[in-house]
């Protein structure tokens, strides 16, 4: 799992509105992540609690990026976990721009004003079999009460346009939506209310991990579905639990941009890595 030795395990702890990380980077010293390590590491009492996990390796093209819900299984995209370490490695680079590979595909992120962090988190997926759905169909309404959409942003997603999100039970419906028949990957849900001209209030309940304070690309999607169903442009306000993101769905990609935080840098003791081996 990792090179063992007695100095322990670096991680930083990072979070993006809320939608907390554990970011270990392995460019320097091998890390294998296993499910079972990221579900002790997520565990909020016993480890150091996440909603993701994310791995920076290095490639021949530069640097990758893994991701790994606190249930243990793998992501290929996470939105604000992708802005927190572009932001990261900028900092250490002194660049104004970085791109990163991930299993979703090669992202581009900047800097913004007001000190935030924008990423391209690339075009979304549109068609059944990209999100994907079990069978073919119209992914601007689903055959579920409700009348979902559905989009793949390298995650599949199911959003619910509701009048009031805040009158949502997100962990019952969320819960039992996550594991529909027709996600065969499982899918993210949000919950969507329409409170003003490109503005909308969302809740979100994270395919793995539960209720999330925030998700990026939760809102991408989530601005993607409301601009294919005119109730929004393509450019719009997420107002989340834990705050705001700018969405704008552009002919390159749909852009993200929000704030970030590098909260602390840690150590995992060699005592408690030996008790997972």
């Amino acid at each position: 799992m990792y090179q063992k030795d007695d100095s322990g395990l670096p991680f930083m702890k990072m979070h993006g509105l809320g939608n907390d990380f554990v970011v270990l980077d392995a460019r320097v010293r091998s890390i294998g992540v296993t499910p079972l390590f990221a579900q002790a590491l997520a565990n909020r009492h016993t480890g150091v609690g996440f909603d993701q996990l994310a791995l920076i390796t290095n490639t021949k093209t530069g640097v990758h990026l893994a991701f790994f819900n606190a249930d243990g299984s793998v992501s290929s995209a996470c939105g604000n976990a992708t802005r927190c370490i572009a932001d990261y490695i900028m900092a250490q680079t002194g660049a104004s721009d970085v791109t990163l590979s991930t299993d979703r595909g090669v992202l581009a992120a900047c800097r913004a004003a007001n000190g935030q962090t924008s990423v391209n988190m690339g075009a979304p997926q549109l068609d059944w079999a990209e999100v994907p759905l079990a069978r073919e169909m119209d992914t601007l309404e689903l055959p579920i009460e409700g009348g979902p959409t559905a989009t793949g942003m390298g995650n599949p997603h199911c959003t619910f346009f509701v009048d009031d999100a805040m009158q949502i039970d997100v962990a019952k419906l969320g819960a039992e939506f996550e594991h529909h028949e027709l996600f065969p990957q499982r899918t993210n849900v949000q919950f969507a209310s329409i409170t003003g001209p490109d503005q909308i209030r969302m809740r979100v309940w994270e395919r793995g991990v539960g209720i999330t304070l925030a998700s990026g690309s939760s809102s991408c999607a989530v601005a993607v579905a409301a601009a294919r169903r005119g109730l929004t442009g393509r450019k719009a306000q997420i107002d989340l639990d834990g705050g705001r993101l700018e969405i704008d769905w552009r002919d390159d990609g749909v852009w993200m941009t929000g704030p970030t935080q590098h909260v602390f840098s840690g150590t995992l003791t060699p005592s408690y890595l030996a008790n997972l081996a």
